[in-house]
């Protein structure tokens, strides 16, 4: 599983090992994470406001709520011991290069970290939330921020990861598309338009957020499109499945409206995607629990 940003402490949350050996939270108890929490985690106060002049001097929230919840829900649990390979992503600002937490690389002292502080660096939303500053397991330092900033959507990179873990049966060559099945969720979209005649006088300061805004959605749909023709090519077009939707008007599309009336229509919004892509998701579900399935990657 791979994830980024709020997929990151998705994906981390799926695969906490449990007292048994078992998943630690059914997938219900993991969204119920952000209706019990939401707001504590985008909370701040009359002085923290003013201080930072609403966000334009500083980061808008403190990062002390995240830091709490994922505490509480990740404890002292390391990458290297989630329960399946797990890939999340992140961006160094000191390095100046894209950053992949991998399990399967923390056996490696130098590349384990506390889960926590993997799901707060790839959740580490610039404008929101401060860099996130870490420490591997030689405590060397890390400054990092959301891996949303080139990876919004990690399919391709679960793929290739894919690719570097899995060999074909009685063989050494890697795994191909043809071998794989790929479930890809997506967020929702929330395009916003710019016209024409508004953006053709834009100078630097007017195109700050509307230029964040394409680069992130474009980068996702590159990706999906990349995928895509991937698995065009190879004639397997129904192992890869793209789960997103528009968001509708009820919706605010803005990460940090953690209010209930608009968690709720998120909810809403889950369920009504989940039922249109109903047949798809089960076709999907009985593939990947085949006997074939099993031994293709075992």
């Amino acid at each position: 599983m791979a994830g980024t940003s709020t997929g990151g402490i998705l994906t981390a949350c799926c695969l906490l090992p449990g007292p048994d050996g078992r998943p630690k939270f059914k997938a219900a108890e993991i969204v119920e994470l952000y209706f019990k929490h939401g707001e504590e985690i985008f909370k701040r106060s009359i002085f923290h406001k003013v201080k930072t002049v609403g966000g334009l001097l500083d980061e808008r929230y403190p990062d002390k709520g995240l830091r709490k919840v994922l505490k509480k829900y990740m404890g002292d649990v390391r990458l290297a011991d989630l329960l399946k390979t797990g890939l999340f992503t992140a961006y160094d600002i000191e390095r100046r290069k894209a950053h992949f937490f991998s399990s399967r690389s923390a056996v490696d002292k130098g590349h384990d970290f506390f889960l926590r502080d993997v799901a707060w660096s790839t959740s580490a939303a610039p404008t929101y939330f401060e860099v996130a500053r870490i420490k591997d397991g030689l405590n060397r330092d890390y400054a990092l921020i959301d891996g949303g900033v080139f990876a919004g959507n990690p399919t391709l990179c679960a793929y290739a990861e894919a690719r570097k873990i899995f060999r074909k049966p009685d063989s050494d060559r890697a795994v191909t598309a043809e071998d794989m099945i790929v479930l890809s969720l997506g967020t929702g979209t929330a395009k916003e338009n710019y016209p024409y005649h508004l953006a053709r006088d834009w100078g630097m300061a007017q195109w700050v957020r509307p230029l964040i805004d394409i680069m992130m959605s474009g980068v996702a749909e590159t990706v999906d499109y990349q995928v895509r023709q991937i698995y065009d090519a190879v004639g397997r077009k129904s192992q890869y499945l793209r789960v997103n939707a528009p968001l509708p008007s009820d919706v605010n599309h803005q990460m940090d409206d953690a209010g209930k009336e608009n968690m709720e229509a998120l909810r809403r919004q889950g369920e009504a995607v989940a039922e249109k892509f109903d047949a798809e998701l089960q076709d999907l579900a009985e593939r990947l629990v085949s006997v074939d399935c099993c031994d293709m990657l075992a």
